[in-house]
């Protein structure tokens, strides 16, 4: 869906309860708002990501994506209408059931891979209009493989526990000391985005630490970091609008989504209307955060070497400055990926490259080239620590064992 087209979803909602319609169009034309507005809705909720086999090409919607996990690998199902694989023989109120409650339709529990810990906030009238569009997809069938699971994870059953400890089963409220837009927009970040399920850290179990909360967290060996935008927070630094243009367009003054936020920049957020995304900005904005921690300061010879490696090998694309160039290569001054608590993803994107999100506002696909082949685990760590030293929100050193945890897991991927 454009972004043209999701503007005039409204229009279409209002055309909808038009007077002088007679019953039976005005019965139709509902049932098609309905349909569209659930389209606008799973994309809002990302739903195609997790549900289709990317890595395999396969139909949208269809399911068998491999989920990691820290636990093993959760395979997506299959949310197309058909009969034996998929939602054919599912009614609203099963649907409804699985992402309030996180229970299948036979009553067996969602393991909390499928978001349902934030998608208990949707409320009913979004939730059945999202069965509604997925029951005009096209059936596929499709089998989807056998959870990757240790004993007793493999057990559904085991899931009961852990909701007992960690699920809280509640309606979204509303702040009524808050404006329309900030609840708007904190109802798609918790709800319908949830963003928290990357953003926010986890405990041992894989459950959100609410103290944690879009404060940064590890997924897959990525680092999803800090989005408060508030004071101290890590996009303190981003305008309501750079944030705007990131989701939107998948550009910023700051940096360009790749990778797993890449996607959701690709097949969700880009889709929404600008009042949606104003609305996630306005939200983020609001959320200030802790001062940070001094980080201990790497030594003097250590910053020395960090800096010549930069200059040979970063410089010629992000400027000697680390401003980089705007909507173009990414600025290194002030970074939430190079100086997140946890420098995963800056050693991955050095080791693995990374290509940025092409977008229907910005089709160019610029690509930062892998340097696992040039540079040594001690090299990267130098230029990472060198990188989070002169930043604006100073991080600490990284070591070059942390580089060789991240080039084994990539040479095994």
């Amino acid at each position: 869906m454009s972004r043209l087209r999701g503007a005039l979803l409204a229009g279409t909602f209002a055309g909808a309860l038009g007077f002088g319609m007679a019953p039976a169009a005005m019965a139709q034309e509902l049932s098609f708002s309905q349909v569209e507005r659930g389209r606008y809705l799973a994309t809002a909720s990302d739903c195609v990501a997790c549900h289709t086999n990317i890595e395999e090409d396969g139909k949208p919607y269809a399911g068998g994506r491999g989920l990691a996990t820290p636990f093993g690998t959760i395979y997506s199902t299959n949310l197309t209408p058909d009969e034996t694989t998929g939602l054919g023989r599912w009614s609203r109120e099963e649907f409804y059931r699985a992402l309030n409650e996180g229970l299948s339709r036979d009553g067996s529990h969602l393991y909390p891979a499928m978001p349902y810990p934030h998608f208990t906030k949707m409320s009913r009238k979004d939730a059945d209009a999202i069965f509604a569009y997925l029951r005009t997809l096209e059936p596929v069938t499709a089998e989807i493989p056998e959870n990757e699971l240790p004993f007793p994870l493999s057990i559904r059953m085991s899931v009961a526990g852990w909701k007992l400890l960690f699920f809280d089963k509640v309606d979204f409220a509303v702040d009524p000391d808050q404006s329309e837009e900030w609840n708007r927009g904190r109802y798609l970040v918790d709800a319908l985005g949830h963003c928290g399920a990357c953003h926010t850290g986890k405990n041992a179990l894989g459950a959100d630490k609410d103290d944690q909360y879009l404060r940064g967290g590890t997924l897959d060996n990525w680092y999803a970091p800090n989005i408060r935008g508030g004071i101290n927070g890590g996009l303190a630094d981003w305008e309501a609008e750079d944030i705007v243009r990131f989701l939107g367009e998948g550009r910023s003054r700051h940096t360009a989504p790749m990778q797993r936020m890449g996607e959701v920049v690709g097949l969700s957020t880009q889709h929404l209307r600008d009042e949606d995304l104003m609305a996630i900005a306005v939200y983020l904005k609001s959320l200030d955060d802790e001062p940070r921690e001094e980080a201990e300061a790497p030594t003097q010879a250590r910053l020395d070497t960090g800096e010549a490696i930069y200059f040979d090998n970063c410089a010629a694309c992000h400027s000697a400055d680390r401003s980089g160039v705007p909507d173009i290569f990414a600025s290194l001054e002030s970074s939430n990926k190079v100086t997140a608590e946890d420098p995963s993803t800056a050693i991955r994107i050095i080791l693995g490259g990374a290509r940025a999100q092409q977008t229907e506002a910005v089709p160019s696909q610029i690509a930062m080239p892998p340097f696992a082949w040039k540079l040594t685990d001690q090299q990267v760590a130098d230029v990472v620590t060198y990188l989070r030293a002169v930043s604006d929100r100073k991080a600490g050193p990284v070591s070059a064992g942390a580089v060789e945890d991240m080039r084994t897991y990539l040479q095994e991927k």
